[in-house]
């Protein structure tokens, strides 16, 4: 099974009455919470794409956090992950190390970035049924007035038709975009259809 999650910011205690206001007594206890919430669903022969901003540690700290985190690892590159620049930081526990990567999960396709592009490759493509062919999995902006200026973007996105190449009728533009902040899955790694239906039932 493959899983996505963005914006974990271990390490980063601010975050618990700042900005997120994760109201965790101390930073100890959210790395204790989200590691239980990780592992209590990724076994080792799953695969885990974190969007970005895993961990605001230190290349010791960063190395032993990895160590204990179940799966297999790969990681988009978010602006906090600055321990990837450290000479004694160990990277084999990633299966790759990227900023931008497009996979091929469920038959389908998606775009995996740190950062949410509303323009991505493969917006328009649609199965005959009219499912979305293409996701496009995005971190960084967390539960934000970035997140909520995103979602009036998408929602003006969708609100516009289009013809498709060859077709009779117009449709509107899919715009199937998913923020996997941490948060919104209680810390927990979702598969794609997993944060497909999450999005379903929030919006």
């Amino acid at each position: 099974m493959i899983y996505y999650i963005s914006d974990c910011h271990f390490f980063h205690s601010a975050l618990n009455d700042r900005m997120d206001k994760r109201g965790f007594d101390s930073c100890e206890s959210m790395n204790e919470y989200m590691i239980s919430k990780w592992n209590a669903k990724v076994t080792n022969g799953d695969t885990v794409i974190i969007l970005g901003d895993l961990s605001l540690g230190n290349a010791e700290q960063t190395n032993e956090l990895l160590r204990k985190l179940k799966g297999k690892l790969c990681l988009i590159k978010g602006n906090h992950d600055k321990f990837l620049n450290k000479p004694d930081f160990d990277c084999s526990r990633f299966e790759w190390i990227d900023n931008y990567r497009e996979i091929t999960d469920s038959q389908k396709k998606v775009i995996c970035c740190h950062y949410p592009m509303p323009f991505y490759d493969g917006q328009y493509r649609l199965k005959h049924s009219g499912e979305p062919k293409t996701y496009m999995l995005y971190g960084h902006v967390h539960e934000s007035r970035d997140e909520v200026l995103m979602r009036q973007i998408i929602a003006m996105i969708r609100g516009t038709s289009f013809k498709p190449i060859g077709g009779e009728n117009d449709h509107n533009i899919p715009c199937n975009m998913i923020n996997c902040f941490c948060m919104k899955s209680d810390y927990t790694p979702l598969s794609l259809s997993e944060w497909i239906a999450l999005e379903k039932n929030k919006y």
